[in-house]
């Protein structure tokens, strides 16, 4: 009777610890699924532009003279009013005369024919109204040993000037460049071009940049049309022999990586090629940072990590850049 009434009291028992158990299980998981997903969300951010015409992109457009006889001449190939022939109508010679005028009015428009065909994308360019736009996206990943690139980046955010077009395509240039000199640390790589009308590029560009915005918690530095948010003046400062090569203070964990995306968009149709290798890497990397300023629209140069001492494991590189490619 008594061993049977030890063991009743023993059930409730070993059933809350069993509840107990299973909560603080649940809360652990719960709670180290959302540290992972918390970790290494900072990130900078560069950029500026506008989707308007560039004035050196308007078409030309000669001023209109007064021609003999009442008539208008002007525009790419000249021309003849038709009061200028109107005199004409009736007297002798006529005939000849307007066989000239006919063939050399032909004339004029079979070379302007052959130089629009000749000209292609810059003949559209420079005189539709609503031209193509080509949205490029380039994304670097990394190892975490580059951490001078990140510096290099902080340090290019907070200087570069991105409320003018000259300033913009030094920026472009000067992140490819950075990225361009840490071959050694190149790991994965991915990207791609896509054209649309002037009308509709701004939309896509703006679709491309906050779907890696999103990727953050938290934009710790920032210059988006000049207007600078949050500085590095906070982290600790280094010697000035550590502060010449800053990798050498810092060892990264394993698998920890730093990621790079470039977003241009241009005027015209500029393609990077498909990213297999280091190689291809390097040719798109030349390329978009050689984008001339009157073509180049809007730029966005974002990294992540960016705050010291944040890191970003493998596991969320492969959850938020499984599209990325080994180089």
């Amino acid at each position: 009777m008594r061993k049977r009434l030890q063991q009743t009291i023993k059930h409730p028992f070993k059933a809350l610890l069993k509840s107990l158990f299973l909560i603080c299980l649940v809360f652990g998981l719960a709670f180290g699924h959302a540290d992972g997903a918390l970790a290494a969300r900072s990130g900078g951010r560069i950029g500026g532009g506008s989707f308007r015409m560039p004035s050196s992109s308007r078409p030309y457009s000669a001023p209109r003279t007064y021609a003999p006889g009442g008539g208008y001449g002007g525009g790419y190939g000249g021309g003849f009013g038709f009061p200028f022939l109107l005199p004409l109508w009736g007297f002798g010679g006529f005939g000849s005369l307007f066989g000239i005028l006919i063939f050399f009015a032909v004339a004029n428009f079979l070379l302007q024919s052959f130089r629009r065909a000749g000209s292609g994308d810059s003949y559209e360019e420079a005189y539709t109204p609503n031209p193509t736009v080509s949205v490029t996206r380039l994304q670097v990943g990394m190892l975490a040993s580059a951490r001078g690139l990140q510096q290099e980046l902080d340090r290019i955010a907070e200087t570069a000037d991105t409320d003018s077009t000259a300033g913009r395509a030094e920026v472009l240039q000067e992140a490819s460049l950075a990225l361009l000199r840490h071959p050694e640390y190149w790991v994965y790589a991915g990207g791609g071009t896509q054209q649309a009308r002037l009308t509709s590029a701004e939309s896509e560009f703006n679709r491309l940049s906050l779907a890696e915005r999103s990727k953050f918690t938290e934009e710790t530095l920032s210059n988006v049309n000049n207007q600078l948010k949050g500085n590095i003046e906070n982290q600790a400062a280094l010697p000035g022999d550590e502060i010449d090569n800053p990798t050498t203070l810092i060892t990264e964990g394993p698998g920890e990586y730093i990621i790079v995306t470039l977003l241009a968009a241009t005027l015209g149709k500029y393609d990077i090629p498909a990213i297999n290798s280091a190689d291809d890497l390097r040719q798109a990397l030349r390329q978009i940072g050689s984008i001339p300023s009157d073509k180049l629209l809007a730029i966005e140069v974002l990294w992540t990590p960016q705050a010291e001492g944040d890191t970003l494991t493998s596991d969320d590189l492969l959850a938020e850049y499984a599209d990325l490619k080994l180089v």
